[in-house]
């Protein structure tokens, strides 16, 4: 297998998790917050839904390498190798920032690397935009619009993922005080209204997904 062939099946495999992964958690959160199970049924919900959107994140911070790594072995992306080096490290260092957030439930930590965490996902749509445009304008690093095209759509599906943890806010505390007082009617509104204001996001996510692979496979030649 040639190093071409390695990076696309990583590329296609981080595809695959991502949006099944997406389709899991969609489906689990629904039993979060469905009315007449007890809350320790909705406990087994919710960690099993994070469980496996955590295939999701962590695809979502890698994706992006191997992708750029097949447009540079094929000179589609005209960066020095110590750039190339550098999108592998932010890549890892995005993993290792997700990893981190999930497995350190409860320590300090946690709550000032969500906010590093989401000021580095801003960062990453920003810059992403700013190649794909420039390129896209014929002065950019990328010399195939198909590219480009892609990189405007991964930078959109980071955004919807800010937008579903702006937009779920007031999930965590009603999930919380439903776990110390049980369910009510009240409790479940909020649940459901929380859960509602993210599908369009998720909905969006898949779109982009599914139009990032249409761009991958007809218009890549090797």
């Amino acid at each position: 297998m040639t190093d071409y062939l390695f990076f696309k099946l990583l590329h296609i495999l981080f595809f695959v998790y991502w949006l099944g992964g997406d389709l899991g958690t969609f489906y689990a959160s629904r039993f979060v917050a469905r009315q007449g199970l007890s809350k320790e049924q909705r406990s087994t919900a919710l960690t099993i839904m994070m469980g496996v959107d955590q295939g999701p994140r962590i695809c979502m911070a890698l994706i992006l390498a191997p992708g750029m790594q097949m447009a540079y072995n094929l000179g589609l992306l005209t960066i020095p190798f110590s750039a190339m080096l550098a999108i592998w490290v932010l890549c890892i260092a995005w993993l290792a920032m997700v990893l981190c957030i999930h497995f350190g439930h409860g320590k300090a930590f946690v709550e000032p690397l969500t906010k590093i965490d989401f000021s580095f996902r801003v960062v990453i749509i920003l810059l992403s935009l700013s190649v794909a445009g420039q390129s896209l304008l014929g002065e950019g690093l990328i010399k195939a619009d198909y590219l480009s095209w892609k990189l405007i759509i991964f930078a959109a599906l980071v955004a919807c993922g800010l937008g579903i943890r702006v937009k779920l806010k007031p999930f965590i505390p009603a999930f919380m005080k439903m776990m110390q007082t049980g369910p009510s009617n009240e409790i479940d509104a909020t649940l459901n209204q929380s859960l509602a204001r993210v599908r369009p996001y998720v909905y969006l996510i898949w779109i982009g997904l599914i139009a990032n692979a249409a761009l991958g496979i007809h218009l890549i030649n090797p």
